[in-house]
């Protein structure tokens, strides 16, 4: 498809979305009314509030099917007074007695738990908001909502929630304060819907309908929480959230005695209006947070690790999803990047409905030949027509005390400028993206922009989508992720086709076959890389899935390459290879204790070599306190001298004990022979007050071949949430 004739579709669908801009379910409301009186949240219906409060039910279900109401009856009544927003949700077992949850976890995996969700749109824009649940356990959920219905988990916040079981019916009661939310002031119509899912018979329901193929987070699809005044103001809004940290290292390769270092530090959190926040940050400490999952890189390029510090994460989405996955302008992992954030300050948030707006600055240490830098970023949103926005970025990297003779391996500075408009239908049939970016680099010009562009039609047996990109060779986004620029420049295309049958069947609900296909071409226009994938899908009444594919590769290498990334000889520049390969995956369903997934790849590689892929996740769980996993990654590779046969192993178990919803211990252990490394990581933490935590981290880093201690660390962190 021409990007032209792909814009003039764009234009034609965000004019027809826009003339079809009433929500699908507006019908479905729910009229809320202060409490007349107090209500202690212990998840026990029995306060005289919730009998005269509008109750929600009759639930539709979302999957397996969409046709019909739920089999599990839910019912839901809210109510608020000046502080908090309450929920009572009573969720009706289909087997008495029976639940199934993996742990006492906070924001736990979602296909793995019985669960009640709420998804709220605090803004009416059908684009951002907040989710807030529990499984039927008492683990409690919170996330930021983004992208019309994404949820990001890694946000947290402070609120409290209690769940009662008993064999009829597990009940989750909750106390959510404004301050804790932002919304737009003075309005009286919220987005809203409700989530259940009962996995005991496989089901997912929803109180406003939403087509099988969405999630029911998505926000195109919610009814209307209806206030009979507008929210109360918070009033004023400010937490401060300090820390201090105790750490004592110790490099056993190196033969260096203990080190302790003593850090204090934290976090002021300022609602500006209840919409717009402004978050500042000193001398951050980021030791509790999880350690990265090991992968093995069999990858020309860099691999991706999600951000997990949560300074970055409140309206993360206005920062880190401009752009593709593989084209992102802005990565906030690259800033602290070996060297410490001395302080920081983002606003962010909604200006009106119909704009948001984001703004970072943090400033970063120096160490060794890195200087000090500044890292600033201004992302702008303006919603248009009924779901639609177009976006506004510019990033900028400053290095301070910058010296030609200290700092050569280093750019003075380097800047990003981008726009974007991001296309959402009504109902969320047609969905994507045009993008344009240019670089600002000393001794980089011409050539240095980015455009992209993609549209996706989905529906519940049928979808496609067509993608393509241009990166220009002196495209630099020093503070982003775009592993493929590399490549020195290129073109590409990524159509992607499939369908599913829904048939009536005991066991199958659908099956159906996808083609994917992703080809580069260089500068010069000459092909540099195929990949050609034909894949067939089962998906099981149970959640259960199964996919079987078949590949073909070719690629014509742009730089020297390892095909086993051990650092060994390379394959020459300009060489071309072409292998075809197969291959499966198939997950269990979630309602055994006994969980596994198995998948492998078979066949050709590089250099006429040849590769086999083994993994697995096996998961047992003693619920609700203990959750195992053993996850494995092999591979044995075949290649000509001088590699000769080489064989990767990532090995992963895992424990997580949750000894009550308050206090949490998890340890893992990573073994990768490619890294020549064993890790082992243990973290308890006890949030001893909403928000509010004490974490003791231990680590130990091995060498694999003799099991010696190459380096230790433990962490002694302790925060505190304390509302002004």
């Amino acid at each position: 498809m021409h990007p032209k004739t792909l814009i003039k579709l764009w234009l034609f669908i965000a004019f027809a979305g826009n003339c079809l801009a009433q929500k699908p379910n507006e019908k479905y409301q729910y009229h809320i009314h202060p409490a007349s009186a107090p209500i202690k949240v212990d998840g026990i219906a029995d306060d005289q509030v919730w009998e005269s409060a509008e109750t929600a039910t009759d639930f539709f279900m979302i999957t397996p099917m969409d046709t019909s109401f739920s089999r599990a009856r839910t019912e839901v009544k809210m109510t608020y007074d000046n502080d908090h927003m309450y929920i009572l949700v009573i969720n009706h077992k289909t087997v008495k007695g029976s639940i199934i949850v993996e742990s006492l976890k906070r924001d736990f995996a979602f296909g793995k738990n019985d669960n009640f969700l709420l998804f709220m749109d605090t803004f009416d824009d059908r684009t951002n908001g907040f989710s807030f649940g529990a499984n039927a356990a008492g683990a409690p959920w919170d996330g930021q909502m983004g992208d019309g219905g994404t949820v990001d988990l890694s946000w947290d916040n402070r609120w409290v929630s209690h769940v009662k079981n008993d064999d009829d019916k597990w009940v989750w009661e909750a106390a959510i304060p404004f301050k804790s939310i932002r919304y737009k002031s003075g309005i009286t119509r919220w987005g809203i819907n409700f989530s259940r899912q009962d996995l005991t018979i496989s089901e997912k329901s929803a109180w406003a309908p939403v087509p099988r193929q969405f999630p029911s987070a998505s926000l195109a699809y919610t009814g209307v929480l209806v206030w009979d005044q507008p929210p109360p103001n918070p009033g004023a809004n400010i937490s401060i959230i300090p820390f201090s940290a105790t750490r004592l290292t110790r490099d056993f390769q190196n033969d260096n005695p203990n080190k302790y270092k003593t850090s204090i530090g934290g976090d002021v959190k300022i609602g500006l209006t209840p919409s717009l926040n402004l978050d500042l940050t000193v001398n951050p400490d980021f030791s509790q947070v999880d350690v990265d999952v090991q992968q093995t890189n069999l990858n020309r390029f860099e691999l991706f690790f999600p951000e997990r510090r949560q300074f970055f994460l409140e309206n993360a989405d206005l920062f880190a999803n401009f752009g593709y996955a593989t084209i992102r302008p802005f990565f906030s992992r690259r800033i602290g990047l070996g060297v410490p954030i001395q302080f920081g300050a983002r606003m962010s948030g909604k200006i009106n409905k119909k704009w948001r707006v984001g703004v970072l600055d943090v400033q970063t240490g120096s160490q060794d030949t890195i200087p000090r830098n500044n890292y600033a970023v201004v992302a702008l949103q303006r919603q248009v027509f009924a779901r639609s926005n177009v976006r506004f970025i510019y990033i900028n990297r400053d290095a301070v005390n910058y010296s030609q003779e200290k700092n050569a391996n280093t750019n003075r500075y380097n800047r990003n400028v981008g726009a974007e408009y991001n296309l959402a239908s009504v109902n969320n049939l047609w969905t994507g993206k045009v993008m344009f970016l240019k670089s600002f680099t000393p001794g980089k010009s011409g050539d240095d922009f980015v455009h992209a562009a993609d549209l996706k039609f989905s529906k519940a047996n049928f979808f496609w989508q067509w993608q393509h990109e241009y990166v220009g060779k002196n495209y630099n986004a020093e503070v982003g992720y775009v592993p493929n620029a590399i490549r020195n420049g290129y073109y590409k295309i990524s159509p992607t086709i499939g369908y599913l049958f829904f048939i009536k069947n005991p066991k199958i609900i659908s099956h159906g076959p996808k083609v994917v296909t992703n080809i580069y071409w260089d500068k010069q226009m000459s092909l540099s890389d195929k990949e050609l994938t034909f894949s067939y899908n089962l998906n099981f009444i149970t959640r259960a899935t199964m996919s079987a594919y078949v590949t073909n590769n070719y690629t014509r290498l742009l730089r020297p390459y390892d095909p086993t990334n051990l650092g060994k000889e390379q394959l020459a520049t300009g060489t071309e290879h072409k292998w075809t390969s197969a291959g499966f995956e198939i997950i269990s369903g979630p309602q055994s204790h006994f969980t596994y997934t198995f998948a492998g790849i078979f066949g050709g590689y590089y250099d006429n070599g040849h590769r086999t892929n083994l993994r697995t996740e096996l998961g047992y769980r003693i619920q609700p306190y203990v959750a195992i996993t053993m996850a494995g990654n092999y591979n044995d590779i075949h290649l000509p001298a001088p590699w000769n046969r080489t064989q990767l192993w990532l090995v992963g178990p895992r424990v997580d004990v949750t000894f009550r919803n308050n206090l949490f211990f998890t340890t893992f252990m990573q073994y990768n022979n490619q890294a020549d490394n064993i890790n082992l990581n243990a973290r308890l933490q006890w949030r001893y007050k909403p928000a509010s935590d004490l974490y003791i981290v231990y680590t130990d880093n091995y060498l694999p071949e003799n099991f010696m201690v190459k380096n230790r660390a433990i962490v002694l962190k302790f925060t505190y949430w304390w509302n002004l």
